[in-house]
């Protein structure tokens, strides 16, 4: 099996499990077993765990962002791109095995002892609030709304995690479009 072969299966496996079970309780013997990539060279790809913690927070994210851009970009519309974010996370959260923000959980866990997990997280949230800028502003409003909605956004995740329901999505959209049609009047 080749580096690259290896190394996705070591990625899927972590990311499955560090997801499901959080990172902390996951050991790299786990991921050996999971990924079916020997020890010797799962160290080899990943000295460290913290490591393999960093390069499936940079994974998800790519492919997080790119399905919320997806989702978003099929609206015409600017200002229904940016409900389109809502809708977007309500779909996600009604996901089979949805567990939350898996940037906010690794953040718990590890964002006090982890200079490069915190990194990452920071990352994630200030690229997804770098994108609600751009719908934002694409679609006439003021800026200082893009930190409101993501502030919804954030809020919907954790509670949407905890109470293990997709409604937050929906309470969340609905105070966007009041703040949305707030900022037009």
């Amino acid at each position: 099996m080749d580096s690259a072969v290896a190394q996705e299966r070591v990625l899927e496996a972590a990311g499955t499990l560090f997801y499901e079970r959080g990172v902390q309780s996951v050991g790299m013997d786990e991921i050996r077993t999971a990924s079916g990539v020997s020890l010797k060279r799962l160290y080899a790809l990943f000295p460290a765990k913290e490591q393999l913690v960093e390069a499936y927070l940079e994974r998800r994210d790519t492919e997080w962002r790119s399905s919320l851009a997806r989702d978003v970009e099929r609206c015409a519309r600017p200002e229904e791109r940016v409900l389109a974010v809502f809708d977007h996370l309500h779909r996600w959260f009604g996901e089979p095995g949805f567990r939350g923000c898996a940037w906010i959980n690794a953040y718990g866990e590890l964002g006090a002892t982890s200079a490069r997990v915190a990194a990452r997280a920071r990352a994630h949230k200030s690229a997804f609030r770098a994108y609600l800028g751009s719908l934002v502003e694409d679609a006439g409003l003021p800026e200082h709304l893009a930190d409101h909605l993501a502030l919804l956004a954030e809020g919907a995740m954790v509670t949407a995690g905890i109470f293990r329901t997709d409604e937050p999505a929906l309470r969340a959209r609905e105070a966007a479009a009041a703040l949305m049609a707030a900022a037009r009047d």
